[in-house]
């Protein structure tokens, strides 16, 4: 089993629409930043002085004490009192346009092109689904750090012999996103999920 780089005209002969220049700069990069902005969960949570517990009982007499005046132990000035303008529960959540996202697809793969991480191979398969077998494969495919490897369906075995491999991901070519190509080193794409590739680029 081994594997080709994809070239810019190799992907062109398969019906894959490339971009151009820096066309889709800008759209790729918020496309990323919203799905970041989207996996936050925003549950980040502090206490004011109407919320932390505490006698709300005036400490001392407002005059004649020769202290400053102090209304209650709750203040933010005291240990164990409210925090001023801390975090609240927010939604971080960017929306993105459709087009805008597959802009986005076509100028991330036209740049993994570019630098030659993409690599396609005719079928990738485990038969016997051990973790050893699995990590043998993609070393003959790449020697990359972490590889993304795109296919339209894996099977069950091939599953379980890569579940243990936290260094390769397999996802299926439909699901795939721009921040998934420039996130791996190395691309393969297995079979036809170069026809699925294409179709989404379309």
């Amino acid at each position: 089993m081994s594997a080709q780089v994809l070239t810019a005209d190799a992907a062109k002969a398969a019906q894959i629409n490339l971009t151009e220049g820096h066309q889709g700069s800008q759209a790729l990069h918020e496309t990323v930043v919203a799905y970041r902005a989207n996996r936050r969960q925003g549950t980040a949570c502090t206490k004011n002085r109407s919320e932390v517990s505490g006698s709300g009982k005036k400490l001392w007499n407002q005059k004649g004490t020769g202290n400053a005046r102090m209304g209650s132990k709750r203040s933010p000035i005291w240990s164990g009192g409210g925090v001023v303008f801390g975090p609240r529960p927010r939604d971080y959540s960017k929306k993105t346009l459709k087009n805008v996202k597959k802009l986005a697809l076509r100028a991330a793969l036209t740049a993994r092109i570019n630098d030659g991480a993409v690599l396609t191979v005719g079928e990738f398969a485990i038969t016997d689904g051990k973790t050893k077998s699995f990590i043998s494969a993609v070393s003959n495919l790449s020697t990359a750090k972490n590889v993304l490897l795109l296919g339209n369906k894996f099977d069950e075995i091939t599953f379980r012999a890569a579940r243990h491999v936290q260094n390769v991901q397999l996802m299926a070519a439909s699901d795939v996103n721009a921040e998934n190509l420039l996130r791996y080193q190395a691309i393969v794409v297995a079979g036809d999920a170069l026809q699925t590739l294409a179709q989404r680029t379309a």
